[in-house]
């Protein structure tokens, strides 16, 4: 018999009774073989929910948010220039965010209830001759209005420009299908308290090979010793 509420929003969401009762065990040292032994199957399924076969799993005590930060903070600069659409609070939210770390965001205006303009991202990126622009920020699902984006047109769109592509999946990772390898997302944000529907508290990244190969070369990011993967 389950007692939980129907509870009608994107998160959090209700945790499937198997699930709750699995997290019903005693603490597990971290350092351990038996830690291991769930990690690395637990891992290796959130490789498959992304749609990534090789890369890394990176998974923060955090929000979603701060899953966002992790990702801007340990591949930009202050003063680095990004691009990205607002359409709805989140994509807001994440321009905000940008802006207080010192990055100069170029903001494509949408009218809410869009999803990010493939045209216009093509566009800005063309008149970018100098490649100024470092990243694209892509939210696949806009929580504030239920408008999914197009992630692979995205990618299409920005042709052979070099920005990385980084995508806020938190409310669309996991409710709806991500192909992460096949729409070339370097890195991608999702959380735990949705479509994980996983108690909250976790903020769950997907990096890609090469920006894997990046954050080893220069040591371990500080935003990520907690993770224990360095």
């Amino acid at each position: 018999m389950s007692f939980q509420n129907p509870v009608f929003i994107p998160g959090p969401t209700n945790i499937p009774e198997s699930v709750r009762k699995a997290c019903d065990m005693p603490t597990i040292d971290h350092r351990s073989p038996a830690f291991a032994r769930v990690f690395k199957p637990a891992v290796a399924g959130v490789k498959k929910v992304l749609g990534m076969g090789t890369g890394e799993v990176i998974i923060l005590p955090s929000t979603g948010t701060g899953g966002w930060e992790a990702a801007i903070s340990n591949t930009l600069s202050p003063g680095d220039t990004v691009l990205a659409a607002r359409f709805g609070m989140f994509s807001h939210r994440w321009i905000d965010m940008c802006q207080r770390h010192g990055l100069n965001v170029e903001i494509i205006e949408t009218p809410w209830g869009e999803g990010a303009p493939l045209s216009r991202i093509a566009e800005a990126l063309r008149a970018d001759t100098g490649r100024r622009i470092k990243a694209v920020l892509a939210t696949h699902n806009e929580t504030a209005t239920g408008v999914r984006s197009d992630i692979g047109g995205i990618r299409k769109a920005m042709g052979d420009h070099p920005a990385l592509l980084f995508v806020d999946g938190v409310s669309s990772i996991g409710s709806m299908p991500f192909d992460m390898e096949g729409w070339g997302v370097d890195i991608a944000v999702a959380g735990s308290q949705k479509g994980f529907m996983l108690p909250a508290g976790l903020a769950i990244l997907g990096i890609s090979p090469k920006r894997s190969r990046q954050w080893r070369g220069q040591g371990c990011p500080a935003p990520f010793l907690i993770s224990g993967t360095c």
